[in-house]
């Protein structure tokens, strides 16, 4: 077997083969050309009119210079007017360049940031709260920047280039074979500097990337943990860990640098040799009296510039399009894991209920988390999970909404078990309302509709039976949040998370320990809520073990341990006094 074969057959840490990596980084590059192809046609005509100005220009040189010797056949006149119609090439090319050059790199870049975007989108739940989101805001800042100046804004230059490349051999063949295949072979020198280093500075980008993802990681944990930081006296321990992943992004930038700079030194020494040495030759045949005028030694070093434009252009091209390649790969691979699993759709409603049966579940192997659990939710009725610390009720409301498939025993709603659903569809029929509630630095309005359009009439139902009209007619609906909610009171905060899921009108709400960090006023007017909601299907989760609250439920889960300890109504679940009654025992103390 061949050392390629191997390479792009040989699984990476995703499980994926290079061949596999390059079908999705096509996706990715295609994305920057899709619906873009008339602006990029339209650079390509510039081009086309700014290199054969340019070689019309050399070719005027020569005859310009002939003409003074003697020996063209052209008269000034007519060179003149050659040279206008030259000028006004150069003109044309560079007014479509205005037009057109600077649409398709912003319309590239568009595309490619909104294509990312929605592909982040498409992650699961729980799924996408395992990954390390640090490398999906370097790659829609850092990254993206790198393969537009380092691959995008550097292509349509090189494209000229490489047409003055083409007009320039052809002149030059026409003028004479012999020096052009000399010419062709000094250059070959800059072809393979630019295949040996343009690599090195591929890897080299790949690194800072890696660098800078690690860095952004970290000031991302910083500013969302710092009151964290700040109650523990942690500055000087974080400031040491900031201070290493910092030192670790100006070591791979400055070996980027380095790796560039050879680059372009060894390019230019190349083409520095590659042109005196057809100067020098050129000279020595026109000295021979070998039919070489001086205005052809004059246009053969002219049109080595655009020979070898493309020989100093290339290897920073190369490097800067391998570099961007490497990005693509190393965003489409962690894109293509943990894609939301398809199935079958569902209808948006619940007619029967919900059963577990025999749930057992575990985040690590031999560490159960749940064991066995059996529970019987009816369609329109409101249930509390209860228990201490790490008995497994978020674990269950994670569970039905899909966050893992990894369980053994079955969820059924209406009989139908959650694995072959779609998740698309779940999220139609469930919401969640948990205790961290994002809000988004935009308006109440904003944070209720998520950005959608609803009918006036929704959101005031909304607005109502969440209970937000006081906080609206105080602050008006356009009232600014602040940045995660921060103009808003923890209640608040979570009535608008109640808002959002009844907008939303799906038939099942789980309540996530929505009210851990509330006073009991107001976490009694937030249950309060949620229990006057009628129609619904309501699974809470909570630590508040208020009687008002759970005489009101249609029953009751008791966990201990990952196992279901009793069940039954509030009056049932005291009179028997058993892990429910010291629960609440406890807990009026």
């Amino acid at each position: 077997m061949s050392k390629k074969t191997t390479t792009e057959t040989k699984p990476n840490a995703q499980g994926m083969t290079k061949k596999q990596l390059k079908k999705l980084r096509r996706q990715f590059k295609h994305t920057l050309f899709h619906k873009n192809h008339f602006n990029l046609f339209m650079t390509l005509i510039a081009s086309v009119l700014c290199s054969s100005a340019s070689i019309m220009g050399s070719w005027l040189l020569k005859e310009v210079m002939d003409l003074v010797a003697g020996n063209s056949p052209f008269d000034l006149n007519t060179l003149l007017m050659i040279t206008s119609a030259c000028i006004l090439l150069l003109l044309l090319g560079g007014v479509i360049d205005y037009c057109f050059l600077s649409r398709f790199r912003a319309k590239a870049m568009k595309q490619y940031r909104a294509f990312v975007f929605d592909k982040i989108l498409q992650k699961g739940i729980q799924a996408f709260s395992k990954e390390n989101t640090s490398l999906y805001i370097s790659a829609l800042s850092n990254d993206v920047n790198t393969i537009e100046q380092d691959y995008l804004k550097p292509l349509q230059t090189n494209i000229e280039a490489g047409l003055s490349f083409i007009g320039a051999l052809a002149l030059m063949l026409w003028y004479s074979p012999m020096l052009t295949l000399i010419s062709i072979g000094f250059s070959l020198m800059p072809i393979i500097v630019s295949v040996i280093f343009g690599n090195k500075s591929a890897i080299a980008e790949k690194n800072v990337s890696d660098k800078k993802e690690s860095y952004t990681g970290v000031q991302k944990d910083v500013l969302t943990g710092f009151k964290v930081i700040k109650s523990f006296k942690a500055e000087e321990s974080i400031s040491n860990l900031q201070e290493q992943k910092n030192k670790d992004v100006a070591d791979a930038t400055n070996q980027r640098a380095k790796a560039s700079v050879l680059v372009n030194y060894s390019s230019t020494l190349s083409s520095s040799i590659v042109q005196f040495g057809v100067f020098f030759v050129a000279a020595a045949l026109a000295l021979s009296g070998k039919g070489f005028t001086v205005g052809t030694v004059l246009v053969f070093t002219q049109l080595m510039n655009y020979l070898l434009g493309p020989i100093q252009l290339f290897p920073n091209f190369f490097a800067g399009r391998q570099s961007a390649l490497r990005l693509m790969e190393k965003l489409a691979a962690a894109l293509n894991q943990n894609i939301s699993d398809e199935g079958e759709h569902i209808a948006p409603q619940l007619t029967e209920g919900i059963a577990i049966r025999s749930l057992q579940f575990a985040y690590e192997e031999n560490k159960p988390v749940l064991n066995g659990i059996d529970m019987q939710i009816a369609a329109g009725g409101c249930y509390a999970l209860v228990g201490g610390s790490g008995s497994g009720k978020s674990t269950i409301l994670n569970l039905l909404m899909a966050g893992s498939r990894d369980y053994g025993g079955e969820i059924l709603y209406d009989g139908k078990e959650l694995k072959t659903v779609s998740p698309s569809s779940l999220y139609d029929l469930v919401s969640i309302i948990q205790q961290n509630v994002f809000v988004f630095n935009s308006t109440i309005r904003d944070n209720i509709t998520m950005f959608s359009q609803f009918p006036a009439e929704d959101v005031d139902r909304a607005v109502r039976m969440s209970g937000l009209q006081k906080l609206i007619e105080e602050k008006g609906e356009d009232y600014l949040c602040g940045e995660n909610g921060s103009g808003l009171s923890g209640g608040e905060r979570q009535r608008i998370s109640i808002a959002r899921a009844l907008l939303r009108n799906t038939p099942v709400l789980l309540i996530d320990e929505a009210t851990a960090s509330l006073d009991n006023e107001t976490s009694f007017e937030v249950l309060d809520a949620i229990l006057n909601l009628d129609g619904y299907t309501r699974i809470i989760v909570t630590h508040d073990l208020d009687e008002n609250i759970l005489r009101r439920c249609t029953g009751i889960f008791t966990l201990k341990k990952g196992e279901l300890s009793e069940q039954g109504t509030f009056q049932e679940l005291m009179e028997k006094k058993g892990y429910f009654y010291s629960l609440f025992t406890v807990s009026q103390k």
